[in-house]
């Protein structure tokens, strides 16, 4: 692929982005109520400021978790071709298993597991 075939490819990307985004405006009604732009949380009409700063050990807590939900990704289909693969198949996922406790340990030593 050159450079030409990149260069093809990020505008057909960028004009399917553009037709979709026109055909969806031109197809939904739009909504004047002001309503519409206030914060939703189940159903219960918000009391005071809905804009709150959060504590930032809950975004470190919620990309780890993504890590080790990602993982699983990788481990499906290494547990499909195990017997294919035989020995180095195995020895892969224990070095990818080591990589992933160390980084569990690193967070836990972070304090990034510790619900404040």
């Amino acid at each position: 692929m050159g450079a030409s075939s990149m260069i093809v490819l990020i505008v057909a990307g960028l004009a399917f982005s553009i037709i979709a985004i026109l055909i969806a405006r031109l197809m939904t009604k739009g909504s004047t109520n002001p309503q519409k732009g206030e914060p939703y949380e189940c159903g219960i009409p918000t009391k005071g400021k809905t804009w709150i700063q959060l504590n930032v050990g809950y975004y470190l807590f919620a990309l780890v978790f993504l890590v080790f939900d990602v993982e699983l990704i990788f481990i499906f289909p290494w547990a499909v071709v195990v017997k294919n693969v035989g020995w180095v198949a195995l020895v892969e996922i224990v070095i990818f298993f080591f990589i992933l406790f160390a980084g569990f340990l690193y967070a836990h030593k972070k304090g990034a597991l510790k619900w404040k």
